[in-house]
């Protein structure tokens, strides 16, 4: 498991992530929660609840839009993690980040950032912004039948959509664009076909 480790923050610190300036847009950041359970890793996902202001019953990677007491991104990611399901942040490895992305259906800027997290762990869903903690193999993401693509054209460009199915449930927009970034590390991490 180590060694996984070493190799995903190796290949994330190689690359050079890119980040979108917008100043119409809010600044946010996501966690791409991985652990490793009964032999295999996972990817942690939540189902966000009917009450919230946008997003309402998708699947997302915990995460959030900055705040005033949050020194960068990261914090916003790692505070965001423990208000929604009670990550506690020292108890994560961040391990690198990946290429900011666009909300289509709302105003936001993500930064996604991949860390390991402890398991087996006592999560906390708030029940306000969060739902539930959805659990994925990412061998299953990886499974070319559990992903379909889409050609969009969104404001006057030709924008592919990823949809990830997984046991009933799809994960598509921003979610999805993150995801398939980081299934691309992760195949070439370890040898895997995405």
């Amino acid at each position: 498991m180590i060694a996984m480790e070493q190799r995903l923050r190796e290949a994330l610190s190689r690359r050079q992530e890119q980040h979108i300036i917008d100043a119409k847009r809010v600044p946010s950041a996501v966690l791409v929660p991985i652990y490793y359970k009964q032999e295999e890793y996972y990817i942690l996902f939540t189902k966000r609840t009917e009450r919230v202001k946008e997003h309402k019953g998708q699947i997302s990677f915990p995460g959030g839009a900055c705040q005033e007491g949050d020194r960068t991104l990261v914090d916003t990611a790692l505070r965001e993690c423990a208000e929604e399901i009670g990550l506690v942040p020292g108890e994560v490895e961040v391990l690198g980040e990946l290429d900011d992305t666009i909300t289509t259906t709302s105003s936001y800027i993500i930064s996604p950032f991949v860390g390991f997290i402890p398991w087996p762990y006592k999560f906390k869903v708030d029940g306000w912004e969060t739902e539930e903690i959805i659990e994925v193999p990412i061998s299953a993401l990886m499974d070319k039948d559990c992903l379909r693509q889409e050609t969009e054209n969104i404001g006057g460009q030709a924008v592919t959509s990823y949809y990830y199915h997984y046991q009933g449930r799809v994960i598509w927009g921003a979610t999805a664009r993150i995801l398939h970034q980081f299934l691309d590390i992760f195949a070439r991490v370890t040898g895997a076909k995405s």
